[in-house]
């Protein structure tokens, strides 16, 4: 009984430890983060969560209000972007309707980049309220190094498996 057990457990791991099989993400997405300024939170985020250099991406800013968390009808918000110090890329006052602002962006360089989120004519608060985030990208390698590790989990997983199960497998026919 307590071979078949084993047995089971070490099938339960398996299973478990492979990553297709989880359809809810109980953390928020690496490149994001929240500020909050006044009576409002804004917060961002990149999808996919390490945007990778001239491919489209989606930036992701949802803004709401109060202690609560209290989505805000609309509000008109530019983004700067800046590398190494150095501005890079401006996007325009814009209204949006709603809580949620989400377009297509493409990264440009590789690395940390600092991006200032200015919101204005927000009511009870005074002028422009800017809010600065650290968002990074990834190079093309980043996904090989991933893979490479993955792989190596993938094996080491196959090499015990093909020490481990003849020798229970032998044990439960004696």
């Amino acid at each position: 009984m307590a071979k078949k057990r084993s047995i089971f457990l070490i099938l339960v791991l398996i299973f478990s430890s492979y990553s297709g099989l989880d359809f809810a993400y109980a953390h928020s997405m690496f490149n994001s983060a929240e500020q909050t300024l006044g009576d409002y939170r804004v917060q961002v985020a990149t999808a996919p969560e390490f945007p990778q250099i001239d491919e489209p991406s989606q930036f992701l800013i949802k803004v709401t209000q109060g202690f609560d968390y209290k989505e805000v009808d609309d509000f008109t918000m530019g983004i700067r972007v800046y590398y190494n110090n150095q501005q890079v890329d401006a996007i325009p006052p814009t209204f949006v309707s709603g809580a949620h602002w989400d377009f297509d962006y493409t990264w440009k360089n590789i690395g940390n980049h600092i991006v200032k989120v200015d919101l204005y004519d927000m009511k009870d608060s005074d002028g422009i309220l800017t809010y600065t985030f650290n968002m990074g990208t990834q190079s093309p390698f980043g996904i090989i190094f991933i893979a490479a590790i993955t792989t190596g989990a993938l094996v080491l997983l196959g090499v015990m498996l093909y020490i481990f199960i003849p020798r229970i497998l032998k044990k439960s026919k004696q």
